[in-house]
């Protein structure tokens, strides 16, 4: 598999980063355990979780399980350093610690935390899971709302925060950090506070983007090129939409719209229909529709390593084969074209 600097790093990691969310709910530990192999074997080094994870259910209950996986296959495989190891600190609001936002305190309590988990000494890049004064990825109409939000304890916090990372970095504990379901605005931020205190810089942000959901392609698209800041792109393939698993309004057994009706708010009037738009180029074409999803975000003119998540070694190994798909003009001028009959139906 292709492999793709992170960021402004040194890091070298494979163009999938293989995601973990399932992992402890709808995913056992034993498959979680062979998608790691699974991946490792066709050139997947980079690996995904979050202290919230797994989903379905998210809950504080469930939180930690998937670090705890990870850290059991650490333990009885002693293959920690083929890994590039990435984790996330959850934001305000969260279950964890009853919605405390991210402070030097959480920041603190979360790495240990996911250390012990994950039984390792480093944890290779640490993402803010949101920011403090919220995120409008989370589809609320897709619009910044300034209510309550001020500029100044903004800058404050971010000066705390990324002091408290560099701390952490030089004792150790970090190799690099990121940041998740942020703005233009807020990472450029992120990035000239971090060159004035001389801090570690966010090298990546993991937002959502598929060829369903685009908003990443202007303003963040421009500051990831330039600033070179890569983009983790997750539900690249629209939480299986772009798979036509839900045409016709099919909901498989044991999807994730099977355990969440809205799949996060994704459901929308118009979904199926763009969805089959892109169904029909990679008929059209002769692809299958996931690898040409994924291929696609690989091509972008930017920066993109998207993360491929799987409840099942059969859905992994399907990903897997499209690995070094190359799509041609043809089907990127297809692409285009569709994207403005249909764009960013939820």
């Amino acid at each position: 598999m292709k492999t793709v600097r992170l960021g402004r790093t040194d890091l070298m990691v494979s163009q999938y980063c293989l995601g973990s969310m399932t992992w402890g709910t709808q995913t056992s530990q034993d498959e979680g355990h062979a998608q790691i192999e699974a991946a490792l074997d066709a050139g997947i080094n980079f690996i995904d979780t979050a202290e919230a994870y797994p989903v379905n259910p998210m809950n504080k209950e469930n939180a930690g399980k998937t670090e705890e996986i990870i850290g059991n296959w650490f333990a009885k495989t002693g293959r920690r350093d083929e890994v590039i190891l990435a984790t996330k600190v959850a934001g305000k609001g969260n279950y964890i610690r009853d919605g405390e936002e991210i402070t030097a305190k959480t920041i603190r309590e979360g790495v240990e935390g996911s250390l012990k988990r994950m039984k390792t000494d480093m944890i290779d890049l640490y993402q803010l899971h949101w920011p403090n004064r919220g995120s409008y990825m989370f589809r609320k109409n897709w619009a910044y709302d300034p209510t309550d939000q001020d500029r100044a304890a903004t800058v404050a916090h971010m000066e705390e925060i990324l002091s408290t990372l560099h701390d952490m970095v030089k004792e150790g504990k970090l190799r690099h950090i990121g940041t998740s379901n942020e703005s233009a605005w807020g990472t450029m931020m992120w990035l000239q506070i971090a060159e004035r205190l001389g801090a570690p810089r966010m090298e990546t942000i993991q937002n959502e983007y598929s060829l369903l959901c685009r908003l990443f392609d202007t303003d963040l698209a421009e500051l990831s090129h330039n600033e070179e800041v890569s983009l983790l792109a997750f539900s690249p393939l629209a939480v299986g939409f772009l798979t036509g698993k839900y045409q016709g309004g099919a909901v498989p057994e044991g999807s994730r719209k099977s355990i969440n009706k809205t799949v996060g708010g994704r459901e929308s009037p118009r979904v199926r229909e763009a969805a089959q738009v892109y169904l029909d180029i990679a008929a059209k074409h002769g692809l299958d529709p996931v690898h040409m999803s994924l291929a696609w975000c690989c091509q972008r003119p930017f920066r993109v390593i998207p993360i491929v998540g799987a409840t099942t070694m059969e859905q992994l190994n399907h990903i897997i084969a499209g690995k070094d798909l190359v799509l041609g003009q043809e089907v990127l001028d297809d692409i285009t074209a569709a994207h403005k009959t249909v764009p960013m139906p939820y």
